[in-house]
């Protein structure tokens, strides 16, 4: 029986897919661990192949690579720290969410996810099968209550582990990010702490995934559910951790990091998930269409943030209805930015679409149309750009806009990535206005402001036509953004949304533009969820859908 034990905790950013990639990654972590003394380094949720691997779990010529990088993982063990690592893994035919304890040159032991998730993000239950309920692992005089993921959500696992005799409960963790679910996460983690009266040990993976992003924030709970130890959110780092046997169980020493809420919290979430994307996908930069507003002010500022200024390329495309403060402030914002602002009028666009579709249009008046062939030329614009340089078109278009369908597919809504699908408009203004008077940690753009505060103050625009104002075809952000959180995020019933204090006529038309908007949001880029309830990922209404109960 052993009396003292260290414990690292590995937050690192695995790619997906990139198994010997993830291997060096997990070898570094290991080093490091090593070198500050401890007997046994955790790491993240498949951590081997990535987390959420999804379709890949199907190949078998995946899972052989994935359970030859755990030989060869296992294998580096004879001398120095064990490494707990998650992987898929494949026993009696089938394929599992696996734990695995590398210790002494081996695969010591293996514990198999209990629960796996099915809802939201989620759905696991289509490609993993469950494991059994676990027993504790036995290491070095310690016994190890192994959970993974969503295991320590449910309290059965937890409670059985806690009856066989675990002293100390380690979970694996890929958890995505979302507002407020920090909280979540070490609300359940106390529930367990509370129920077994054994401390918990969360290693959380940090980076961005296509449209999740992983925010890290791995912590140990003491026995009576306060956090003794924590690791800094949205950063890839190893902490260790040292525990000592008491009359009453097992007391942790560790360091506490500052945490990161609210704002910050978003906004790092985007600048995360975007630099991934980018980077991940190998793209040299990013190209975006500056127009003097408020989303694509934001945008470049997220982009300059994850990237660098030198790769990041603006471009102003000005039509006779662009406003002279709108060139100013894209100009200005370019300069506080410090990057390249390229200005191309799309006048000529707008005259060749014209000529080209008299004869067609002949007898129709202007309308909708014109202005959507201008946003389209600014498309256009893009992606010629795209193609001949090689920077991925980042679409500026913000939550708001795309629940209503107040967006042009294959023209502000063309671009590989969109940074703010998953922020409404007045989340837009509050982290413009916060960003201009705070650059987080990790961020490469100014310290000081990122944008002048006229892009902030003044009402938003299209400018697709004279004296044109969002609010001429929208309800005002403050009403509307509420109201949709309503109908998505709470999925509520007109009744419940009207006990809110909206108007029920202004519901039954922001309803009427939700659903109506469905067939665009299914075409538009991925982007970073934010939200417990992102388009495409967790909301999944059909294009066709005949059920008008609130219209």
């Amino acid at each position: 029986m052993s009396d003292a034990l260290s414990i690292a905790l590995a937050q690192i950013n695995p790619v997906v897919g990139d198994v010997a990639g993830n291997v060096r990654r997990i070898r570094d972590a290991r080093a490091k661990a090593a070198a500050l003394g401890a007997d046994l380094v955790v790491f993240g949720e498949l951590t081997i192949c990535g987390y959420p691997p999804e379709d890949l779990i199907l190949k078998g010529a995946f899972l052989d690579a994935c359970e030859d990088a755990v030989a060869e993982l296992a294998a580096e063990t004879g001398e120095g720290p064990a490494m707990l690592v998650g992987a898929p893994w494949r026993k009696d035919g089938k394929v599992h969410n696996a734990a695995l304890l590398l210790d002494h040159g081996r695969i010591a032991a293996t514990r198999l996810k209990h629960h796996l998730p099915n809802y939201g993000v989620f759905d696991e239950a289509r490609i993993f099968s469950p494991g059994p309920h676990p027993g504790p692992i036995s290491f070095r005089g310690v016994r190890l209550g192994v959970m993974v993921c969503e295991d320590m959500w449910l309290a059965d696992v937890a409670e059985t582990l806690g009856e066989s005799g675990a002293e100390i409960l380690v979970v694996l963790n890929g958890s995505p990010f979302e507002m407020d679910k920090p909280d979540i996460r070490q609300e359940r983690a106390r529930a367990r702490v509370e129920e077994t009266g054994l401390p918990l040990v969360y290693v959380n993976q940090v980076g961005g995934q296509d449209e999740l992003v992983f925010d890290g924030a791995s912590f140990v709970m003491g026995t009576g559910g306060k956090l003794v130890a924590t690791v800094a959110p949205w950063t890839e780092d190893v902490i260790l951790t040292r525990w000592t046997r008491e009359r009453d169980g097992w007391w942790c020493e560790g360091s506490k990091a500052a945490a990161v809420s609210g704002l910050e919290g978003v906004y790092q979430a985007m600048v995360t998930g975007l630099r991934d994307y980018v980077n991940k996908n190998r793209f040299p930069g990013v190209v975006l269409g500056l127009s003097g507003g408020i989303d694509s002010a934001l945008c470049a500022a997220l982009a300059v943030d994850a990237l660098g200024a030198d790769r990041v390329w603006c471009v102003m495309m000005p039509s006779p209805y662009t406003s002279d403060d709108s060139l100013e402030d894209a100009a200005l914002v370019a300069k506080l930015l410090g990057v390249r602002l390229d200005t191309i009028g799309i006048g000529p666009a707008m005259a060749a679409f014209g000529e080209m579709l008299a004869p067609a249009f002949v007898g129709k008046g202007a309308d909708i149309t014109e202005e959507n062939l201008q946003s389209r030329s600014r498309g256009l614009t893009l992606m010629a750009i795209s193609n001949k340089f090689g920077p991925m078109v980042l679409s500026t278009g913000n939550k708001s806009e795309m629940s209503c369908g107040y967006a042009t597919l294959y023209g502000d809504m063309c671009g590989g990535y969109a940074v703010l699908k998953d922020v409404y408009k007045t989340t837009v203004f509050a982290v413009s206005s916060w960003r201009n008077h705070h650059r987080p940690p990790g961020c490469l753009g100014p310290q000081t402001r990122v944008m002048p505060d006229r892009v902030i103050t003044k009402p938003p625009s299209a400018e697709l036509k004279p004296n044109q104002t969002d609010q001429d075809s929208l309800p005002p952000y403050d009403v509307l953004d509420g109201i949709l959180e309503c109908l998505i995020e709470g999925e509520m019933s007109l009744s419940d949304t009207v006990a809110k204090g909206f108007e029920e006529d202004m519901i039954r038309r922001v309803w009427r533009m939700l659903d109506r908007a469905e067939y665009k949001r299914r075409q538009a880029p991925p982007g970073v969820k934010i939200s417990s309830r992102s388009f495409g990922r967790d909301r999944r209404y059909p294009i066709t859908n005949a059920f008008t109960a609130l219209i």
